[in-house]
């Protein structure tokens, strides 16, 4: 499928690794020009590097903490003061008790996952409608559907951002603008091995053993491969997408029982 991108300016965020590179690598391949980010600089260049290599697609990086509003900006600058995507991703916070979270925590929590996204969206909101095309899609989480023990504050922060932008969705619609969510279940990443290797210790076992177990609760049984997220994102990105807004696409491999 022509998705109808190409040409097109994109700032993924939190982009060198994991699900954010999946997302900037679908988009290359739709023919996007890019912004990536990152906070490590090497790690972030080599991603610029095998991407322009693979897909011939003119690719810029921007360093940093992308909560830094210094940092926003220059990913404005980047694509041009005038980018026609954004997705939005920022790491959440570490599993713990909500018992030990506290109130630098919470506000640390809040302000990557919910307040930094909504800052970089006021940031290209505006040009989008006035050029009547714009895609704006965040990674959340499953948790956001499905709260976990221990990811509250990322839970909380997110849905805080979902309930926020959704509202935000509805203002942009008619200027072919889009606002949605992405909400990753349990995918084959440097996350995902964090998660084994906890699992693995309150179990008592190794940590194929609990990386085993864990696919076996999947329906799917198997974990998500980065690129079927990335494909997702492309999607909603694309020309053909500009009739889903609002919505919480959620991706784990049937994890969630319900149906709404």
């Amino acid at each position: 499928m022509q998705l109808g991108i190409e040409g097109r300016r994109a700032i993924v965020c939190a982009s060198s690794q994991g699900l954010g590179r999946a997302c900037a690598e679908a988009l290359a391949a739709a023919g996007c020009a890019l912004v990536l980010n990152g906070r490590d600089a090497e790690a972030l260049a080599a991603t610029a590097d095998a991407i322009r290599a693979a897909h011939g697609v003119a690719v810029e990086t921007v360093a940093g903490d992308v909560a830094d509003e210094q940092v926003q900006a220059a990913l404005v600058d980047a694509a041009g003061g005038a980018p026609d995507i954004l997705v939005n991703n920022n790491g959440g916070p570490p599993l713990r008790d909500f018992r030990a979270i506290d109130r630098d925590a919470l506000r640390a929590g809040v302000e990557a996952n919910m307040i930094t996204p909504i800052r970089l969206t006021q940031r290209v909101i505006d040009g989008m409608v006035e050029r009547g095309f714009g895609r704006i899609v965040c990674i959340t989480s499953a948790s956001v559907k499905a709260p976990l023990a221990g990811l509250d504050l990322s839970s909380g922060a997110r849905a805080g951002l979902t309930g926020f932008l959704a509202g935000v969705a509805r203002q942009v619609a008619q200027a072919d603008v889009t606002i949605n969510f992405l909400l990753p279940g349990q995918f084959a990443t440097r996350r995902l091995d964090s998660v084994h290797a906890a699992a693995a210790e309150k179990q008592g076992v190794d940590v194929a053993e609990a990386a085993r177990r864990g696919a076996e609760r999947i329906p799917a049984q198997r974990y998500g491969d980065p690129a079927e997220f990335g494909a997702a994102c492309a999607f909603l990105c694309s020309a053909k997408a500009g009739y889903i807004t609002g919505q919480s696409l959620l991706i784990d491999g049937g994890a969630y029982p319900g149906i709404l």
